[in-house]
């Protein structure tokens, strides 16, 4: 909560561009920035939305040629977390070690196969499936960017949600303690919000 009262949310990037979710705001990156931008106008007063700049400037890169709504700033609070003086559980960071390092070796024996499977004719398959592979051994479920992070912080050090369709995000957003609200609900629960009740009434 705020010191109006309101609930806050953390926007990750995954809002956007995440397929699934971006078609509950409206298709593709741009229209789902827009379509959430559009709610959150008729609800400032009852939560407010906040973004990393970190995560604002990887919005961009998904953006191209498109622009955010003019008034993206005022209704999307840019603030960076605290990176200095944070406290962080010692099993938070062994959790963290432990995860990479099975990650390390689920990888090994991913190339290690792909090694065995080799044949001179099927080399470019073969790179491709260990990319695939090695890519899921290693990223999926993990907290791999200063992104993912910032987010984590700024929900932490503001008491808020987290609104992300990233696996790994969410997984240590959980063991973190974070408030987590469902992505594919978002555009639901504020569109019930415009018509009816208060913030905590609907989840937020």
């Amino acid at each position: 909560m705020d010191e109006r009262g309101a609930s806050s949310v953390v926007l990750d990037t995954s809002v956007f561009t995440n397929p699934g979710v971006a078609e509950s705001f409206g298709g593709d990156v741009a229209s789902a920035v827009e379509g959430l931008v559009a709610l959150a106008r008729q609800v400032t007063d009852k939560v407010q939305f906040y973004m990393p700049p970190s995560v604002m400037a990887e919005l961009d890169t998904f953006l191209g040629s498109r622009t955010l709504p003019a008034d993206f700033e005022m209704i999307v609070r840019l603030q960076a977390p605290s990176r200095h003086n944070v406290q962080v559980p010692g099993s938070f960071l062994y959790e963290l070690i432990d995860d990479i390092r099975q990650r390390i070796d689920r990888g090994l024996r991913v190339a290690e196969k792909a090694v065995r499977e080799v044949r001179p004719e099927s080399v470019e398959k073969t790179i491709g499936r260990l990319r695939d592979r090695y890519r899921e051994a290693l990223r999926t479920g993990l907290l791999d960017s200063s992104e993912d992070l910032d987010v984590i912080l700024l929900a932490g050090q503001l008491d808020a949600a987290v609104v992300s369709a990233d696996g790994g995000l969410v997984s240590w957003a959980e063991k973190a303690g974070l408030r987590l609200i469902p992505p594919k609900r978002l555009s639901g629960l504020l569109t019930h919000l415009v018509e009816h009740g208060s913030a905590a009434e609907q989840g937020l």
